[in-house]
């Protein structure tokens, strides 16, 4: 189902406890690209309040022990994190999403100061930074092809620095006011379980109250065997005296535990090139663990019962890595914030249980619509400006 208009009040219409989980991009009081639904309502009280209110009535409609993941920007996301407490949710955690994409919106103050003065000093052409970014822009043009590696073609103009001209500006060189970004948060939540209800029974009455460990597992990763220097995989125990009893369990064949850290394309190969190939040796059954492994010492090392097959990767292997897609944004998608389908189909998947409804009361251009539907769940899709409304509507399968 998906509704046009202000999510506040068509939320109000919603039944009481019948949505299964809160997946949802909302704004981050930033003024995004000067965007009128992104500003800050007056500032952060004004804008908490104004979040609280339609997060309580998220709360009201869904199931009790409902599991939510709401996006935040980390400049912003202590006002949203406040305005879902506030609204009576629990904090449970908060998904780290790390991405290589982005740029900082850094003021130069070198440059302004000489701007001030009315100076401008001595241009030149980076090389460097077009050695390092091939295929960035410099000065709005793009230099991919204009750069040779070297020098620039001939009558290509624009491409220049300016090195500081004023004594002012020289002693602020490299200042500016801002980092790249490289994160965003996907704050996990919970509406309270049922009174008096554990987990247990809440789940065996509502079909709420866990996430889905095993289908949001990180497939390929296992905690393999024990590496030739004798640390172990399993645990990360001592392999000396008592600790060594603790015989370490085998492989999950589903794949690593989900954990609170998720990387894109871009970050992985950051990551793998700092770590380089990581490897672990295999241990098999034996009553001599000194030759099997090499290890020496500890006096109940005498006994491996399981099979620990070998592993080997990157450092990234250990995170959820979502494949972006082309079709995520598509010609006639004109949203600033479209999410990537695949790292929605995940989010959903880890805390809706199967068959369940889907509530997003900021749906954007319909990611998580898109994403629910791929994955057989059912969803539930509010958005107040039309332009965006109706790009959903033609990106999410079977909608009305």
């Amino acid at each position: 189902m998906l509704l046009n208009g202000d999510c506040l009040e068509y939320l109000k219409k919603q039944e009481s406890s019948s949505i299964d989980s809160l997946v949802t991009d909302p704004p981050a009081g930033i003024a995004f690209m000067g965007k009128d639904w992104d500003k800050d309502k007056g500032g952060r009280d004004a804008w908490i309040v104004w979040m609280k209110e339609i997060m309580e009535e998220c709360l009201r409609v869904l199931k009790p022990g409902a599991h939510g993941l709401v996006w935040a920007l980390p400049r912003t996301s202590h006002w949203t994190a406040t305005a879902l407490e506030n609204a009576g949710f629990e904090v449970r955690d908060v998904i780290c999403h790390i991405f290589g994409s982005g740029f900082p919106k850094n003021h130069d103050v070198s440059k302004a100061i000489d701007k001030l003065h009315g100076v401008k000093g001595e241009s030149y052409v980076d090389h460097e930074f077009m050695r390092r970014n091939p295929g960035k822009k410099l000065d709005g043009i793009d230099r991919k092809k204009e750069y040779s590696g070297t020098e620039f073609k001939e009558g290509i103009e624009g491409a220049t620095r300016n090195k500081p001209g004023s004594d002012d500006a020289k002693k602020w060189e490299g200042f500016g006011t801002a980092i790249k970004p490289s994160n965003e948060h996907w704050i996990l939540v919970r509406k309270p379980l049922e009174k008096k209800l554990t987990v247990a029974k809440n789940v065996l009455k509502h079909g709420t109250g866990a996430i889905n460990i095993d289908a949001s597992r990180i497939e390929g990763a296992f905690t393999s065997g024990w590496s030739k220097s004798g640390s172990k995989g399993g645990d990360n125990l001592s392999m000396s005296g008592k600790n060594y009893d603790r015989e370490p369990k085998p492989d999950n064949p589903n794949g690593r535990f989900p954990a609170n850290t998720i990387v894109d394309e871009s970050a992985v190969a950051e990551l793998d090139e700092q770590s380089g190939v990581l490897k672990s040796g295999k241990l098999s059954p034996s009553n001599n663990v000194k030759k099997s492994t090499g290890w020496s010492g500890g006096s109940q090392a005498n006994r491996v019962k399981n099979t620990f097959e070998p592993n080997q990767g990157g450092a990234s292997r250990f995170f959820y890595c979502p494949k972006a897609s082309k079709r995520d944004k598509g010609h006639f998608n004109t949203h600033p914030t479209c999410k990537n389908t695949k790292l929605m189909e995940y989010l959903i998947t880890l805390v809706t249980p199967p068959g369940g409804i889907v509530l997003d009361p900021f749906m954007g251009s319909g990611s998580t619509g898109v994403a629910a539907i791929r994955k057989g769940f059912k969803f539930v899709g509010i958005e107040r400006e039309t332009e965006y409304y109706d790009i959903a509507k033609k990106r999410i399968p079977s909608s009305p």
